[in-house]
């Protein structure tokens, strides 16, 4: 029978974080990195793991490395690794991101349209292990990072269907947060605008989206994007016009004091 409260509990969200029965553990940096791969990436053969967390050496340093790393973990951390072949960690270890991920599913397969703000802020702010930078790190950051903004579309986009336009936009505003070069939350995000007769702040979302497109990436909005404006706003052109050649002329006027 498993214990009520796991014993050990790993956090990965905001921070890198191991406790045993409430009391954080101290953990080096080496065996940090082996604990975090099988968090992450579940169930993996040795070779897999050694050759990933090491890679610029041998594979037979990188099998010493993960070996040294195994035995600390046992002897400091008992009952956290089934180190036997293939690693994984203990079914009773409780993980953050396991948590998030099972709250992103229930948000995707549930029809509810009521998801309290708290859950959509925790969506927001969930960003994985902050300043690591290792390549399948960085993977594993960018795959939650689409997984949060999925859920929170589709919660802006039940709020909207049902009239609820603050807290669509509340979710939408989140999702923008998360990715900001996500044309279809940008889309969503002047949509719930739109629906909550925001004009001005529509189109200013707009404005503001093909600006950052064009200097991050040289590119610019779909044309469905503009459509919707042109659709939605006949005189979003006008005001956008306007809008733009106001911030132009401020420059203008400021020098010219």
């Amino acid at each position: 029978m498993r214990p009520l409260v796991p014993p050990w509990s790993l956090t990965l969200l905001g921070y890198w974080q191991l406790t045993r029965n409430g009391e954080p553990v101290d953990v080096g940096a080496r065996q940090q990195r082996v604990i975090t791969s099988l968090a992450l990436l579940g169930v993996r053969p040795r070779h897999f793991i050694a050759t990933m967390l090491w890679p610029d050496g041998s594979e037979m340093r990188a099998a010493g490395n993960l070996r040294a790393g195994l035995f600390r973990i046992s002897h400091e951390l008992p009952s956290l690794l089934c180190a036997t072949e293939p690693l994984r960690l203990h079914d009773d270890v409780a993980v953050d991101v396991h948590r998030l991920r099972g709250l992103i599913g229930t948000i995707l397969d549930s029809r509810d349209t009521v998801i309290p703000i708290s859950t959509m802020e925790q969506l927001r702010t969930a960003d994985l292990l902050p300043g690591w930078y290792e390549d399948w790190v960085v993977c594993e950051q960018e795959l939650l990072i689409h997984e949060r903004v999925d859920a929170l579309e589709v919660v802006a986009k039940r709020y909207l269907a049902h009239g609820d336009t603050g807290h669509a936009l509340i979710a939408a505003r989140a999702a923008a947060a998360v990715e900001p070069l996500r044309e279809s939350v940008q889309l969503l995000l002047v949509r719930a605008y739109l629906a909550a007769d925001d004009r001005a702040s529509a189109v200013r979302t707009h404005q503001d989206f093909s600006a950052t497109l064009q200097r991050e990436l040289g590119v610019s909005p779909s044309p469905h994007f503009a459509a919707l404006l042109r659709r939605e706003l006949p005189s979003a052109a006008t005001l956008s016009s306007n809008t733009a050649e106001s911030r132009r002329a401020a420059p203008r006027a400021l020098g010219a004091r």
